[in-house]
């Protein structure tokens, strides 16, 4: 029932996908675009002739265009993620496009389960000019995308942001490339202050009623939410707590299936664990899914839903997670911040109601903060890994339905331009930030405070944040190019309850808390960006799929079972059906091919 109420959503957002190529003339003319969770390209059309120029700027500005004043080229684009819509005469998306000439119309997911969406593109044959996606090796064997080979050396902001040798990486069997992920490489250094990545959560006025103690262990966290729940079993306005919830449909039941894998204190590199014991030089693959840990992490889960700790329906989605999440009443999470953290920055800023009157989230220490916990008490953790990795298997494409490619190339090679980045992600200079003596970008609290509202981002706010980006030290050497980067702002940001929590802990941002130990993750990480392009064509391949099969299956029933060890038993014995060693040798040989 539940594929049948997706599949029927997707076949609702093919429709306005048809629709939203018919409308051509009327965006011309400033009607409402249409904003579906994939848009199919449009007709591409102009007033008049647009050539692009041979020249582009190398960093400050973009490349100047032919066109005539108010002359834009209108492109499409998709992206696998969620997002928010933006206004159609959005301040800052219009003088990007006065500036670049290009406006581009974004569309997102909305409630689909991402592969069902782009199959549906692909069986339509009508593309949107730009897609980013995690599917880019579907569309790639479907034709669906353009060579980059004859646009890299032209634009110099797209050249520069790979090494030859990293570019290499993203081209395919034919020898060409026809993707790049620009979302996760920094200027200089690494400057993040809020690791986006997957963590166990706990809301900062736990840790703080039991005086900021030091939570190491899977079985401290636990114990301590219990506690506090026990406690403290409702929200000041009478909602009833709920200690700990997860979420396991079918793109996020990576939040119940990666722990072991952290848990042993391995970093992510997706799909088995690499184990450099006996050095880096020979390195060994091992299941996660089969470990000691694996087993004791599920029975913990177990043990801790037969309590009524555990608050959870694996038939929930991912609207009714989040709903549940912005009530403040849930202690702990483990998922993944740029899941769920940006969702709730609203809403735990706003008085929630209830029988008993009401209360603000933020104020009283709702917001999460980060644990990278093991099983065993001084084992060294990396759940936090460096965002300087590159992920080959998700990117940004240009479509063959674009007609203009060498604009659209442009126009990437514009977004990494310091000009329009700044516009993209600090705003206009004097409406919302200003520049102090020393060159330094800051924010009043009113600019603080628009940026965070979800009406005024609409109208004035432009990220293209699917777009080729920068993170690190702007190219004045002085500033960060995304104002979450940047110290003083940082700091500025952060609820009173987090800012004491980090005080009490001594450390000043969500990636210190973590603590992970950051040794060398070696050449092959993270080992994910192959496993996400396996297909089912080959043994292996086969084997991926199926291994990923029966956890869906089994490890809800796990956290469920009334008997563990006979469901464990039944579980190991279906996982083994699925030839797991035919992919952990093929994953051994892929890490040796990164060494060579």
């Amino acid at each position: 029932m539940k594929r049948y109420k997706r599949t029927i959503s997707v076949l609702m957002v093919f429709t306005m996908l048809l629709s939203l190529v018919s409308c051509t003339s009327d965006r011309r003319k400033g009607a409402e675009k249409i904003q579906s969770p994939d848009a199919s390209k449009k007709e591409y059309q102009e007033t008049e002739p647009f050539a692009p120029t041979d020249e582009t700027a190398l960093t400050d500005t973009p490349a100047p265009t032919n066109a005539a004043p108010g002359q834009i080229v209108e492109f499409t684009m998709f992206s696998g993620a969620y997002g928010n819509e933006i206004n159609k005469d959005n301040k800052i998306q219009k003088l990007i496009a006065e500036k670049t000439g290009v406006r581009v119309t974004e569309t997102w997911l909305n409630k689909q389960y991402e592969p069902e969406v782009i199959n549906s593109i692909i069986a339509s044959g009508k593309y949107p000019d730009f897609i980013y996606s995690g599917e880019m090796e579907n569309l790639y064997k479907n034709g669906a995308l353009i060579a980059w080979d004859d646009y890299i050396d032209k634009y110099p902001n797209i050249k520069e942001y790979y090494s030859e040798k990293e570019w290499d990486r993203f081209r395919q069997k034919d020898g060409h490339i026809y993707w790049a992920n620009f979302l996760d490489k920094f200027n200089q250094k690494d400057t993040t202050t809020l690791s986006t990545g997957q963590s166990f959560w706990i809301q900062a006025r736990v840790l703080e009623a039991y005086g900021y103690p030091k939570i190491e262990t899977l079985d401290q966290y636990f114990d301590i939410i219990e506690k506090y729940a026990k406690e403290h079993p409702e929200l000041p306005n009478g909602t009833k707590v709920i200690p700990y919830t997860c979420l396991c449909d079918d793109w996020k039941y990576f939040c119940l299936e990666a722990p072991p894998m952290y848990l042993d204190g391995y970093p992510n590199n997706g799909c088995v664990i690499v184990d450099v014991s006996g050095g880096m030089n020979e390195p060994k693959v091992i299941d996660y899914n089969m470990t000691d840990t694996a087993k004791a992490y599920y029975k913990k889960l177990n043990e801790e839903y037969k309590k009524g700790i555990i608050d959870v329906n694996f038939e929930e989605n991912y609207d009714k997670y989040i709903d549940k999440l912005s009530t403040g009443a849930v202690l702990g999470i483990c998922d993944q911040y740029w899941d769920f953290g940006y969702s709730l920055i609203g809403p735990f800023s706003i008085p929630q109601e209830g029988p008993k009157g009401s209360f603000t989230p933020s104020d009283i220490g709702c917001d999460y903060v980060p644990l990278g916990l093991v099983m065993k008490a001084g084992t060294k953790q990396q759940w936090y890994s460096t965002e300087n990795s590159i992920n080959t298997s998700a990117g940004i494409a240009v479509t063959v339905s674009c007609a203009d490619p060498d604009r659209a190339f442009k126009f990437l090679n514009d977004m990494l331009s310091q000009e329009i980045h700044d516009l993209r992600f600090w705003g206009i200079e004097g409406e919302d930030y200003l520049v102090d003596q020393n060159g330094m970008f800051y924010r009043t609290p009113e600019m603080r405070y628009n940026w965070r509202d979800e009406s005024y981002r609409a109208a004035n706010v432009c990220e293209y944040s699917y777009m080729p980006q920068w993170r690190g030290i702007s190219r004045d050497g002085k500033n960060c190019m995304k104002p979450a980067d940047q110290g003083s702002e940082f700091m500025a940001t952060l609820p009173e309850p987090v800012a004491n929590c980090f005080k009490a802990y001594g450390v000043s941002n969500y990636v210190e808390m973590i603590g992970s130990d950051m040794s060398d993750r070696g050449p092959w990480f993270p080992l994910w960006s192959w496993s996400n392009m396996v297909t089912s064509d080959t043994a292996y391949g086969k084997a991926w799929s199926e291994m990923g099969k029966c956890k869906h299956k089994w490890l809800p029933e796990l956290v469920k079972a009334n008997d563990f060890d006979n469901t464990w038993n039944d579980y190991v014995s279906e996982y083994n059906d699925c030839n797991p060693q035919a992919f952990i040798n093929e994953a051994q040989q892929e890490i040796l091919r990164r060494m060579r």
